[in-house]
């Protein structure tokens, strides 16, 4: 009887203390969202010195959020991107987010920088491609759909036959498809209302959190769309 391995959750360094004190670190936000048991997810926090896992031991990977910058270049973000491109190689299922999704584009040879459009924050609309029609993970997903959105920085230029698959009206680069396999998101599909309130709390001004959160209902498309690419059979078939 074979036996599945676990998700690996790479956690890119941690929220301020006001965020982490009133809803915890991106594992976290991570195992609820999956609903992952004890067993079924492995931690590593490369800012911590932790080393990155062989992908042969997993059974795919979701790069989480960060407050860091791509482009400080620092050292456990450096070797990350080393170990994405290897990944890449040996055909892991990947999914990047926000940080990870930048960070995912610029480890495979896109650029990165400050969206020149401005902070993109809160509940917004994204709009898919006509492409997604033939993505066998996407092509479910409405014209339209709500997503959770906290950035500064930005995939400027997708890498070399990278598919941009969805579009804001401030972020050009909503979803990039890499390969079958490897896949990466600006918006957060972990996130709830309750970790966005934490994280607008953190930076803006109380009645702009009111103005941006109020009336705002939960995500559900990009939960639904990273539960399927995490947790279907799909990513362990795409390795044979």
């Amino acid at each position: 009887m074979s036996v599945k391995l676990p998700l690996a959750i790479i956690q890119l360094e941690t929220p301020p203390q006001p965020v982490s004190r009133e809803v915890g670190e991106q594992r976290q936000w991570f195992v609820e969202a999956l609903a992952l048991r004890e067993g079924e997810y492995v931690v590593v926090q490369p800012h911590l010195g932790e080393p990155l896992p062989d992908p042969a031991t997993i059974s795919a990977a979701v790069l989480s959020g960060s407050w860091a910058m791509v482009t400080d270049h620092a050292e456990w973000s450096e070797r990350t991107a080393a170990w994405i491109r290897v990944a890449v190689q040996a055909r892991l299922p990947l999914l990047g987010v926000c940080y990870g999704h930048q960070l995912m584009a610029y480890a495979l040879g896109g650029e990165v920088g400050d969206n020149p459009n401005g902070w993109e924050r809160g509940l917004q609309q994204l709009h898919r491609d006509d492409a997604c029609g033939q993505d066998p993970l996407l092509a479910a997903l409405p014209g339209s759909f709500s997503a959770w959105l906290s950035h500064r920085q930005s995939v400027l230029t997708p890498p070399p036959g990278a598919q941009v698959l969805a579009a804001s009206e401030l972020e050009p680069c909503q979803i990039l498809r890499y390969t079958p396999h490897a896949l990466s998101v600006q918006f957060h599909p972990e996130f709830t209302g309750r970790i966005m309130t934490a994280c607008l709390q953190n930076s803006l001004p109380a009645s702009e959190v009111v103005s941006l959160m109020q009336h705002q209902q939960e995500a559900r498309w990009p939960l639904q769309l990273m539960r399927e690419f995490l947790l279907s059979e799909q990513p362990q078939a795409l390795r044979a």
